[in-house]
This record gives structure tokens, sequence and C-alpha cells, in this order.
């Protein structure tokens, strides 16, 4: 039936999304966290795999799928949200939605003392969390805001 058909994968998203989501690695490996000591964000590969069933799933009921994504990349540390970067999936096409990815660090008690030593690393590593927010706004609709929290 026609339902089940929308829920098959785009291959042409696909594709794009593992393009995206290089893109996304690069970010966030010379993202800067607002303080004066150089983190080295450490980024889960179980992470990425959640984001890019969650990129697929926002983007497949789009016009243009995920080639119309406009993706504003975010970090969240303590209470604050340092933006990482912006990505237009494809320069060539009119977005026509807006996601804003927000990962976490991860919250366990190393990463929150390991500044205290003296023997630390110039840079040291952050590890990112599994968990992120998404939220998508469509840019040719005046619909509320989508938020997954995932």
């Amino acid at each position: 039936s026609l339902p089940e058909l929308e829920l098959l994968p785009d291959p042409e998203d696909e594709a794009l999304c593992s393009e995206l989501l290089e893109l996304v690695r690069a970010a966030l490996g010379r993202a800067p966290l607002g303080t004066r000591r150089c983190w080295r964000l450490l980024v889960p590969n179980e992470l990425l795999a959640q984001v890019r069933t969650e990129l697929l799933r926002l983007a497949c009921s789009e016009p243009c799928g995920l080639r119309g994504a406009l993706l504003d990349l975010c970090v969240e540390r303590g209470k604050a949200c340092h933006a990482v970067g912006r990505i237009a999936v494809d320069p060539t096409v009119v977005p026509t939605f807006q996601l804003t990815l927000v990962l976490r660090l991860d919250s366990r008690l190393w990463p929150k003392i390991q500044g205290l030593f003296a023997s630390a690393p110039a840079f040291a590593p952050l590890k990112l969390s599994t968990g992120f927010r998404v939220i998508k706004k469509k840019l040719y609709s005046s619909e509320q805001l989508l938020i997954e929290e995932c």
C-alpha cells in the first residue's frame, strides 16, 4: 500500500546523510566551546547512528527530502549552548526546513574534574553523550516547531 512505500528510505537521502554526518564530525572536531582551554570532542559512533536515523525520519516528509535541510549544530555545555556551525545539505537547493541538532556532553564525573589536575593534557578530550535534541522548523509553513528528544 502507499503508506508503506513512504517508509522506504530514499537512496539519495541515505547518501546525502552519510556526507552530512562527515561534515558534522568535522565541525565538531574544530568546535570552540568558549573556554581558554582547548577541548577535543569525542563523538561516539552510536550517537552518529541515532542522529542519522532521526535526520532521515524528519526529512522523509519534506518536499525536497534531506536536500532541503539547513542544519544548525550546537553543543550544550552546562547551561550554555555553543553554536558549532551551520550546514546547508545541498547549497543549490533553497532550504525548505531547518534542523537544529543540540548535542550534549557526557555528564559523568571525570570530564568535570579533569581540568583540576595540573598534568591534564593541553587538548583535553570531552565525550559527547548519546542523548540529543533535534528541533525542526518548516521554512515554508507556519506550523508549530517539532522538538524531538532522543
